[in-house]
């Protein structure tokens, strides 16, 4: 009996031993797999709370939760509140949702591009119009400073920005409060 359940201690150690051992390909897979999708991560990190209500108020959550993969340019909540008083407000608002969409369409780029991997030049968006990137002393985005880079998601890429970017054809001045 005693040495049935030395047998079978040591199968199960063994079995457990096995399955702990994975391919880096495995892990890596896995690791992708907790990481989230980029609604996932920017929900989960400080600093993207007000981005997380616009994607929401614009309908773009289910968008960005999709196959990707994106690369995202995402406005930091400081980056949201340099914005003049009143125009986030006022983009939260129903009626303003075909503006907050091109805004934030106008803030991701298809495929997965590492901080590295940037190169000078313009670069079409998902909302149609071209950013501009730039190498020099550090990445930006039209301007806008890469404050924190290439934070992984399961269908992309998210490099927090310093400020909002608008597309060339958005006024925003009419959502000024004074």
């Amino acid at each position: 009996m005693r040495r049935g359940v030395i047998v079978a201690f040591a199968m199960a150690a063994a079995l457990t031993l096995s399955a702990c051992s994975s391919s880096t390909e495995e892990a890596a897979v896995e690791e992708t797999t907790k990481v989230g999708t980029i609604v996932d991560v920017a929900v989960a990190t400080d600093g993207f709370a007000t981005l997380v209500a616009a994607l929401t108020a614009a309908d773009l959550v289910e968008t960005l939760s999709g196959e990707g993969p994106f690369t995202v340019f995402a406005p930091t909540d400081a980056a949201f509140a340099a914005l003049p008083a009143g125009v986030l407000d006022a983009l939260l608002l129903p009626e303003n949702k075909a503006t907050l969409v091109k805004i934030l369409t106008y803030h991701v780029v298809s495929g997965m591009v590492m901080a590295a991997d940037v190169t000078d030049g313009d670069v079409p968006t998902v909302e149609g119009q071209t950013v501009k990137l730039s190498t020099m002393g550090g990445v930006t985005v039209n301007g806008a400073n890469v404050v924190i880079a290439d934070v992984m998601a399961s269908n992309g890429v998210i490099h927090a920005i310093d400020a909002v970017i608008l597309p060339p054809d958005v006024d925003v001045t009419p959502f000024v409060t004074k």
